[in-house]
């Protein structure tokens, strides 16, 4: 991991290398993280291996440190909806958005995207000043 940026309160944020064992570094701070906030554990599997697509992505595709970031949304509060939920976003240097694809039944990649859109409230990406970043929203129960 090249740093810990927070992960106090109702926002964790790190930055990982663009190095082969990020994607299991990233699922355990992940996974770590949405524990300590207890969090539902079907929430957690799923923020998991979403977390571990887009990470995979990043990977593949980019060649620089990888941002994650959690936000734990809070009902009633301006943007967010009046349903409380979990804000994921993935980070890298990359300033080309992800093509979705639809993978073929022997394809052994191209489903990412489509777990993310199947499986989020809402999902999309946005360009920054030095990359872009993938990002979804799961609901949380309650």
């Amino acid at each position: 991991m090249v740093g810990v940026i927070d992960t106090e309160g109702e926002c964790a944020e790190w930055i990982f290398p663009a190095e082969l064992d990020t994607v299991r570094t990233a699922r355990h701070a992940v996974r770590d993280t949405l524990r300590a906030w207890g969090l539902d554990p079907a929430v957690g599997d799923v923020t998991v291996l979403l977390v571990s697509e887009l990470v995979t992505n990043s990977l593949r595709y980019a060649s620089g440190p990888i941002g994650v970031r959690l936000v734990r949304l809070r009902p009633g509060e301006e943007p967010f909806p009046a349903l409380p939920g979990l804000l994921v976003e993935v980070s890298d240097p990359l300033r080309d958005g992800p093509l979705e694809r639809t993978a073929g039944p022997d394809d052994e990649g191209g489903r990412g995207l489509q777990l993310v859109a199947c499986s989020a409230r809402r999902w999309g990406t946005r360009k920054g000043r030095s990359g872009k970043t993938v990002w979804f929203e799961l609901a949380l129960p309650g």
